[in-house]
Formats: structure tokens, C-alpha cells, sequence
């Protein structure tokens, strides 16, 4: 039997820098290897080999993620949103297809898909969206709002994923039912993910969470086998793993 790899896509892209601080957060390249080596972490513990073994075999080409151990990684995520809109406060007009942001998730989505044994599992982003304050913003406005002057760079977008629970959790139940598995790691700490590690470790499947450091919806720790952080490499790996 194997492991597979269960990751909420946006909460690791949100802990990677913390998790990897040695690659820059905002190379869809290192975010790849730091998925790879995240995956070679966990199947290093599995095996009881130290993670400097594993490192050493990475460096030396060894392709750790052809080892039967390893059944799939399983990404989830959002593509970008590439609608016409126009700013809050000057009105000017924004394509959203061409902001950073989008250009770096398309760019993380390709460079995974071409992961060895990885699938790219797709939710959308909610499109009737509100401009908001961010949270630095609202403190200025709620501490004097007699002399706030709001800017377009004080406001962004306020958008929620459609889909991603319910993509994960058909998988989760697959795995679980065919007997694909008999672990699971999931990377996530939202409490939204509970059924689908309750299902999975009523089939037998040992649960795996790894909040990659950050703190988790305390109902998501208590329905997982065990918390288990990778503690990131010790090295700039190559970027060409996959």
C-alpha cells in the first residue's frame, strides 16, 4: 500500500515562505521542489530514514517520487480569476489576467502539473465579488475615520472558493473505498476538511496532518491520527526535481 499526498493548495502557498524560507515565496519553480520535498519528508518518516538520507539521495538524483510508497499528489486549488473590472476608488480599469498575482497562480499550476505522480484538482473562485479593506486599512479608518482617505491600494478583493471541499473530499472517499491507500497526508488546517479525515480513518486509512507549522481548527487535530510539521529542507535544493 501507499501514501497520498492531500493538499489544500492556498494554505500552502500561504505557509510556504515560513515552511521554506530559504526559496523565494514567489517562484512557482521553488514552490514546486518545496512540494516535492515536502512529499519525500513525509515518506522519509514513513520509512524511518533521516531526513539528511533523504536530502543526500535528492542531491545525488535519486527520484524519490518513483518509489511505490508514493501513490499521487493531490493539489487543490483555484485558477485565478480573469474578469475586466475597475479599481474601488479611481475607477481606472484592472484586468485581473494580468496581475501578479493570476500570472504566479497559473505559473505554480504548471510547474506542479508537471510534477512526477502529481493531478491538479480544480474548484473556481466565487466571480460576484465585493471590494474590501484590508486589515491594516480598517485599523487606520476604525482609529481615526475623521481623517481616512481611503486609495485604491487600501482595498482587495473579497473572493471565496467554490468546489475545492467537495473535490477533496470525492477523493478522500475514493481512496478510502478502494483501498488505494492506507495513508493520507493532508496538508490543510481548515476545520471544513473534518468529514473527509473522519470518512478516511473509518476505513482504516491512518491520517496524517501537516498544518506546515501553523495552527490548525482544533476539530481537524482531533479527527487525524497524528500532527506531524515538515520542518522544511536544510538546503537551497536544485529547482529541476521533477
Amino acid at each position: 500500500m501507499a501514501t497520498a499526498f492531500v493538499i489544500d493548495g492556498a494554505y500552502f502557498l500561504r505557509r510556504f515562505g515560513r515552511t521554506f524560507p530559504q526559496y523565494p515565496a514567489d517562484d512557482a519553480k521553488a514552490v514546486a521542489v518545496g512540494l516535492q520535498w515536502l512529499t519525500f519528508w513525509h515518506l522519509s518518516q514513513r520509512n524511518r530514514l533521516p531526513a539528511p538520507a533523504v536530502q543526500a539521495a535528492i542531491e545525488q538524483g535519486l527520484r524519490l517520487e518513483e518509489s511505490p510508497d508514493l501513490y499521487r499528489i493531490f493539489f487543490y486549488d483555484c485558477p485565478p480569476l480573469e474578469k475586466k473590472l475597475h479599481y474601488p476608488i479611481s475607477k481606472r480599469p484592472l484586468d485581473l489576467s494580468r496581475t501578479s498575482t493570476a500570472v504566479f497562480r497559473k505559473s505554480v499550476h504548471r510547474e506542479i502539473g508537471r510534477i512526477r505522480k502529481a493531478a491538479l484538482r480544480f474548484g473556481r473562485l466565487n466571480e460576484d465579488f465585493a471590494w474590501r479593506l484590508k486589515p491594516d486599512a480598517l485599523k487606520r479608518l476604525l482609529k481615526n475615520s475623521d481623517t481616512f482617505e481611503p486609495e485604491d491600494d487600501d482595498f482587495e478583493h473579497d473572493v471565496k472558493q467554490k468546489g475545492v471541499d467537495m473535490r477533496l473530499g470525492l477523493d478522500v472517499a475514493s481512496l478510502a473505498f478502494k483501498r488505494q491507500v492506507d495513508q493520507i497526508v493532508l496538508v490543510a488546517a481548515d476545520g471544513d476538511f473534518v468529514p473527509a479525515a473522519k470518512l478516511a480513518r473509518r476505513e482504516g486509512i491512518d491520517v496524517v496532518l501537516d498544518p506546515m507549522g501553523g495552527t490548525a481548527a482544533k476539530d481537524l487535530v482531533e479527527h487525524v491520527d497524528g500532527v506531524r510539521n515538515c520542518p522544511g529542507s536544510n538546503a537551497i535544493m536544485p529547482l529541476h526535481l521533477a
